[in-house]
């Protein structure tokens, strides 16, 4: 069956879908969360109207009060596959071209927050599952197309689903690259404290994965020439007001993810890197001396590489420098063989130095299926049936996706290998041509697995 045929005939059905999602602002609110709504109304609003959808197409759906959703193709076994995704999506930053939220198709291409990460393959999987179902193909297998809302900041939808409902045990989450990624490094995220300052203050980033991509101070004291200065010689912009008696200072960065922060330039660090100029801080000079741009952690002796893995990665996400307190985050994603109960003591000695004290909040270990393994074959053939690639192989990455909540799960889908990644960045966007492609890969890759 050519699936890709089938796909071209639902073009015009799939984009309006996409479009529709895109244009709800899914970020995580708290301000808005609600009983039956735990991460804000926009959140809930991108669930509701997905299993809404999936209802009038007639699927059984079950929302887990807000926290999940699920839509089930039946098959005629009790086993099942699991396709894993989000409807949850990052903060927008500044600098879009067109509007994030507006879902502005310009040359074929789809602009919006989450087109890629991760409504984009979302969309994709579900009107994968349609054509099946509507093509009357009958399945062995039970398809659970699982929606989570809250992927990009902690877990928690997914973790709640778990213990109301048994995930199967092998699937895959539409939520990285082409062809897929058969490993995922490991995570730890921390959060670092240190003594509050009243000279000045300095704040950037919201969240834990995302490169800081604007970061501001103020001081009493004029700076503006030393910063210009800076600016220049980092090759970075900026700006700067003066409000109340206040110097304002402003450096845009350039936001990535935070499996890869080397792609990035983080506009809080800097500010801390020129700052310590100035002031006789403790974190400043950690962070001036221990942290910027040592993406591989190589001065806190941290460094890690594996065969098959790669490199250890770290980026600072959060900065915040006010006379309560001094705070900012570590994104690490590590490879197998990497020990932190090994570097806990030698770093703690370090910080001690900084007057910095330090917690984990969250941990998740790396994540590998092997590359002979059934479910890897299988994907990466419907892979290569629609797109002739064979150059292109399984491999492993920094990120994290809900693949790893699955005993046997990979993540497959749907950036284009080789390609710089549009997740998490201004003007993410969507080929839709690619999209439609996807939606081809996603029918013939559901109809091998569950079959």
């Amino acid at each position: 069956m050519n699936f890709l045929e089938l796909a071209n005939k639902y073009r015009d059905e799939a984009i309006d879908l996409l479009t529709k999602l895109v244009k709800i602002d899914s970020v995580l609110d708290p301000s808005t969360s609600t009983k039956g709504a735990p991460f804000g109304k926009g959140i809930n609003e991108a669930l509701e109207f997905f299993l809404s959808v999936a209802k009038k197409d007639g699927f059984e759906i079950l929302n887990d009060e807000g926290y999940a959703g699920r839509i089930t193709y039946a098959g005629s076994t009790n086993e099942s596959i699991a396709v894993l995704g989000h409807l949850d999506v990052v903060p927008t930053n500044e600098g879009w071209t067109y509007p994030p939220f507006s879902a502005t198709i310009k040359d074929n291409v789809m602009f919006g927050r989450g087109t890629m990460d991760d409504k984009g393959p979302v969309v994709a999987s579900y009107i994968a599952l349609k054509i099946l179902k509507e093509q009357g193909i009958k399945l062995s297998k039970n398809v659970e197309l699982i929606l989570g809302t809250d992927e990009e900041t902690g877990w928690r939808g997914l973790e709640h689903y778990q213990k109301n409902y048994k995930l199967p045990e092998i699937g895959f989450s539409p939520d990285a690259e082409f062809p897929l990624i058969n490993g995922e490094k490991g995570i730890m995220r921390m959060i670092f404290k240190g003594l509050p300052t009243s000279e000045f203050t300095l704040k950037g980033g919201s969240i834990f994965n995302a490169v800081i991509g604007k970061a501001k101070a103020t001081t009493k004291i004029n700076l503006i020439d030393e910063f210009e200065q800076y600016l220049e010689q980092n090759g970075l912009s900026g700006d700067v007001d003066f409000i109340n008696d206040e110097y304002i200072y402003t450096v845009n960065g350039k936001t990535a993810h935070a499996m890869c922060p080397q792609e990035g330039i983080n506009a809080g660090t800097h500010l801390a890197v020129f700052l310590n100029q100035f002031f006789n801080h403790p974190t400043l000079k950690f962070i001036t001396n221990c942290v910027h741009e040592d993406y591989n952690m190589c001065k806190l002796g941290m460094k890690t590489t594996h065969k098959v893995m790669g490199i250890i990665t770290n980026n600072v996400g959060i900065i915040d420098f006010n006379n309560s307190e001094t705070k900012f985050t570590f994104d690490i994603r590590y490879p197998i063989g990497f020990d932190f109960d090994f570097f806990k003591a030698p770093l703690t000695s370090i910080l001690n130095i900084y007057d910095i004290s330090f917690e984990v909040v969250e941990q998740k270990e790396p994540h590998y299926v092997d590359i002979e393994s059934n479910l890897v074959k299988t994907l990466y053939n419907s892979y290569v049936k629609y797109t002739s690639d064979t150059t292109n192989k399984p491999m492993c990455i920094g990120g994290g996706t809900y693949a790893r909540a699955l005993k046997q799960g990979v993540a497959f889908g749907m950036e284009e290998v080789g390609k710089p990644s549009v997740a998490h960045m201004v003007d993410e966007c969507i080929d839709l041509d690619k999209f439609i492609q996807a939606i081809a890969i996603y029918c013939d890759a559901i109809y091998e697995l569950g079959k």
